[in-house]
């Protein structure tokens, strides 16, 4: 499931370059590259059949990994809030930081480039998707698992926010090594939260904070 993600996101956008090839599109890759945040929810999907899958013979179903608890709701929401402050800061400075070591300039944009309704199905049902998602793969499911089969925290982390950072050279993925570097290093920062995660053991309030800042990513790239 740490590898899970990423080869999803090529599938799905294979296979609408696919689509955009058979229709005359010279450069099909690079077309269908702006919708990752439309069929992204497509590779969220598979993701969690592909975690109920694997459930199964541990006796549980895909519930088992949300910790919601209405009693801790206020201070899950408090929690939240810091981690959006430090998911921007990790988010748009690192893509800054690695902007600049690799272009030399402010980097490319990820999102944006779809027509209105493509931009409105990524504000409204992109960021809740993925942000429940992601967090469930990598810290819900796969993290743990990681450290009962290696014996070892700090080797379970390296291999999640590996992972987690190669994930994002398919979103989108782009022939170009530069693009590809930079989507590598400038998700490397977000390794920070898995310890937090380890320490606070409350999967809850990374959703809507992860929700939070994809939200703004994408009304940036895409409204503004």
């Amino acid at each position: 499931m740490v590898f899970a993600r990423f080869l999803f996101a090529l599938l799905f956008q294979g296979l609408l370059a696919i689509v955009f090839f058979l229709r005359g599109d010279p450069t099909p890759i690079q077309t269908a590259a702006p919708w990752w945040t439309v069929y992204g929810s497509l590779v969220d999907l598979a993701c969690l059949l592909t975690i109920g899958f694997f459930l199964r013979p541990e006796g549980l179903r895909l519930s088992a990994l949300f910790d919601f608890n209405r009693a801790l709701l206020w201070k899950d929401l408090r929690f939240a809030f810091l981690l959006l402050i430090l998911f921007l800061v990790l988010g748009f400075g690192g893509g800054m930081v690695a902007g600049m070591l690799i272009y030399g300039a402010p980097p490319p944009a990820s999102m944006g480039g779809l027509p209105l309704w493509g931009a409105l199905f990524s504000l409204m049902v992109f960021p809740t998707m993925w942000g429940v998602t992601e967090q469930l793969t990598y810290q819900g499911y796969a993290l743990p698992r990681l450290q009962a089969l290696t014996g070892k925290t700090w080797l379970a982390v390296l291999i999640v926010a590996f992972g987690w950072a190669l994930q994002h050279t398919a979103l989108p993925f782009l022939p170009d090594w530069q693009f590809i570097l930079y989507r590598f290093i400038s998700t490397l920062p977000f390794a920070i939260i898995i310890p937090i995660y380890l320490k606070t053991k409350r999967l809850t309030p990374f959703m809507p904070a992860h929700w939070g800042v994809d939200m703004l990513s994408v009304a940036l790239t895409s409204f503004m």
